[in-house]
């Protein structure tokens, strides 16, 4: 789901301590879909520096490929929060990404997209999204995986919230 060179850059950025901290953005909307659906089982898929789970104030299951001890393939989660992390994804790599998400996604899932460039530049001069694509690319792609439950589009970034397929549900 990533390449080894990629994965290299990210570790870089993540090292910094300035990368994958803005998860505390989404508390309170996480918050909110753990009490619409009575649950504490939640997963910070791409977590980063772990920000939201210390917004939360509850212990949350973390995971990102880019750090070391929460780079372990997750189990799937009631709640899954996937925020500012899609846009970060490869290209080639965006179906596979998705398909995991859709395993983990037990019953909900907060998808955060950004749609611009970022302020970051990966150490090869690439922004560090490498999608840059608006909500009516992504829904298609969201839509063959999840339902949609609620999407909010902003200026440079949309939110959606979705919902495991019945098919999902029944695999878990």
């Amino acid at each position: 789901m990533i390449s080894a060179e990629y994965l290299s850059l990210q570790k870089q950025l993540h090292a910094t301590g300035k990368y994958g901290v803005s998860g505390h953005k989404y508390a309170g909307l996480v918050h909110s879909i753990m009490r619409d659906y009575n649950t504490s089982d939640v997963l910070d898929y791409g977590c980063g520096q772990r920000s939201l789970e210390r917004a939360l104030g509850v212990v949350i299951r973390n995971y990102d490929p880019s750090i070391e001890g929460l780079d372990k393939r997750p189990e799937p989660a009631d709640i899954v929060a996937c925020t500012d992390v899609l846009e970060h994804i490869e290209p080639a790599h965006l179906d596979a990404v998705l398909d995991d998400l859709q395993r983990l996604v037990k019953k909900a899932g907060l998808f955060v997209v950004f749609t611009q460039p970022a302020m970051k530049v990966l150490a090869d001069g690439r922004n560090a999204h490498l999608i840059q694509e608006k909500m009516d690319w992504w829904m298609p792609k969201l839509k063959q995986r999840f339902y949609v439950v609620w999407h909010q589009e902003h200026e440079q970034q949309f939110a959606v919230i979705v919902g495991a397929l019945k098919s999902n549900m029944e695999m878990t």
